[in-house]
């Protein structure tokens, strides 16, 4: 259980990292993280109060008042977004993972009865108890790694009783933990054998048997769809997302992975929250996605994992999109929930700076969900979630590559890991 202070002050924080802000950081802004030198941060009942230099924040606020915490020799951000998961699952897919070391694609695993299908076949199968006791033991590492909020999506079990299991074990995460967990229904993860050739009468059958359910006992915020080629094409992506939008859920898409599909062009034109993945996406839709409110959401681990080009987030960047980053984990594509080796990858191999991979981890992966206004960044009123690093600089989180570099993290000003002694 998360310990609670009610009142939290950190003082002497060798930097605090405010990415201050209340939507996505686009382009250059993405390098300016609004980093204070000795600063500090008072939080009341969970909402942070005031953020300054030591000297501002002290005159303001009775230290008696609080839990201090003398941050001297640390580093203090906002609580990391990971806002792409599949937390929710059953069955390991390893052996996949040794072919695709051998040269086999991820689509010719799915053709012969791997990849999402195999997944489903577990998932379906399990209990309730056993899909949450698995998401618990990765939530509990994420937290280490100073993740506060989490995106969680449905999509193994690609019929109503199932994704409305793991929308219930979602539903239930949220009460076991101090952090959010935001639920996204993707019944439109694959097509289930059930419906082989069929993508339409599927298209339809979670419109008019899956969704009304998912409404009606409000187990999701958004609706994702997997729009590639062989899997959702466009026109079928977007009746979904549509019927999702009249339920009051919000539009997010898996855009653009394996071919340029014209994903990310929907998503823009749906007002998407966020295209994920985004590995082939063309110039023109890049272009469209720094015109545009949709957060281009880039998941390096999964590149790395199944061997493929990175997404161009340089390019992105420069193009003047929104970045966000996050994990995708997943059983087959991507059976990983490090921050330290995301941060490592967008940086070293996306050419990423420090800075621009931070904001993408906060402000811009908090966008990415639609909770900019509350979490992402260390601004008054906001939720006090914050992470302090072992080390003087955020940095750290890149040069100490591939370590969890977090001591602390708290969620709405409770604590919810601590490494060590601080």
């Amino acid at each position: 259980m998360a310990k609670v202070f009610r009142n939290v002050l950190i003082k002497n924080a060798s930097q605090l990292v405010t990415c201050s802000g209340h939507a996505a950081k686009y382009g250059k802004d993405m390098s300016d993280l609004g980093i204070i030198e000795n600063g500090a941060i008072a939080c009341k009942d969970g909402i942070i109060t005031h953020v300054g230099t030591t000297e501002e924040v002290l005159a303001q606020v009775n230290e008696s008042d609080y839990r201090v915490f003398n941050g001297k020799g640390h580093t203090v951000l906002p609580g990391f977004v990971d806002s792409h998961t599949h937390l929710v699952f059953d069955g390991y897919r390893e052996d996949e993972f040794s072919w695709r070391l051998r040269g086999d694609s991820y689509m010719s695993i799915m053709q012969r009865g791997g990849g999402i299908i195999n997944t489903m076949n577990a998932t379906r199968a399990a209990s309730s108890e056993r899909l949450t006791l698995n998401a618990c033991r990765y939530i509990e590492g994420m937290i280490k790694m100073g993740v506060t909020t989490i995106e969680a999506k449905s999509g193994y079990g690609l019929d109503k009783k199932t994704e409305l299991k793991q929308l219930r074990v979602i539903k239930k995460l949220r009460k076991n933990f101090p952090i959010d967990i935001i639920s996204t229904f993707m019944g439109a993860h694959a097509v289930p054998p059930e419906y082989e050739g069929r993508a339409d009468a599927y298209i339809d059958y979670i419109i008019s048997d899956v969704l009304p359910k998912v409404d009606y006992y409000q187990l999701a915020e958004c609706c994702d769809v997997f729009c590639e080629k062989g899997v959702f094409n466009i026109e079928q992506s977007e009746r979904l997302l549509r019927a999702a939008m009249q339920y009051g859920l919000k539009p997010k898409l898996h855009a653009d992975e394996m071919v340029d599909f014209g994903g990310a062009e929907l998503a823009v034109k749906l007002g998407a929250l966020s295209a994920d993945h985004l590995l082939h996406v063309s110039d023109d839709n890049i272009r469209r996605l720094a015109e545009s409110s949709t957060v281009a959401t880039l998941l390096p681990l999964t590149a790395f994992s199944l061997q493929e080009p990175y997404p161009r987030g340089r390019e992105m960047i420069d193009a003047g999109c929104a970045v966000a980053l996050a994990t995708d984990l997943n059983p087959g594509s991507c059976f990983s929930y490090s921050i330290p080796m995301l941060f490592a990858l967008a940086c070293i191999s996306m050419k990423l700076t420090p800075e621009e991979a931070v904001t993408a981890l906060t402000i811009n992966g908090a966008a990415a969900v639609g909770r900019a206004d509350s979490i992402g960044s260390l601004d008054v009123g906001k939720q006090a979630d914050l992470v302090v690093l072992s080390y003087p600089s955020y940095r750290f989180l890149l040069y100490h590559v591939g370590v969890n570099a977090v001591r602390i993290t708290f969620k709405r000003g409770e604590l919810a890991s601590l490494s060590s002694v601080f």
